[in-house]
C-alpha cells in the first residue's frame, strides 16, 4: 500500500498526516509523534513532550533522527497503521 503524506498549517504550527490520519505535529521546530504502542516499541530512547499547552504527551523526536529518512518513514508508517481512521465528517446541509 502506498502512503500519502500531507501537512496542514494549524495553531500557527503544522500537523503531519499519513493516509488522512494525523500522525505528528511540528511545533517550535520540534517533532512530536502521536503515541502508539508500536511506536513506543520502535523508538529505542523514548522521550516524551507536549506539542502545545493542554496536550497529552507525544513522542518527541530528536533532530538527529529527522535526517534518518528510513527510520522516520518506518516510525510514521507504524504510527499510521496503529491509529484508527478519522471519523467521516457529515456534509453540512442547507436549510
Amino acid at each position: 500500500m502506498r502512503s500519502d503524506y500531507t501537512r496542514k498549517k494549524m495553531f500557527g504550527e503544522y500537523g503531519l498526516y499519513c493516509n488522512d490520519k494525523i500522525v505528528a505535529f511540528v511545533c517550535d521546530d520540534q517533532l512530536y509523534v502521536k503515541p502508539t504502542l508500536p511506536g513506543r516499541e520502535f523508538i529505542v530512547d523514548l522521550v516524551e513532550g507536549y506539542p502545545y499547552p493542554g496536550a497529552k504527551p507525544y513522542f518527541l523526536i530528536s533532530g538527529e533522527l529527522w535526517d534518518d529518512a528510513e527510520w522516520m518513514a518506518m516510525l510514521i508508517k507504524i504510527t499510521s497503521e496503529a491509529l484508527p481512521l478519522p471519523p467521516i465528517k457529515k456534509a453540512k446541509g442547507r436549510a
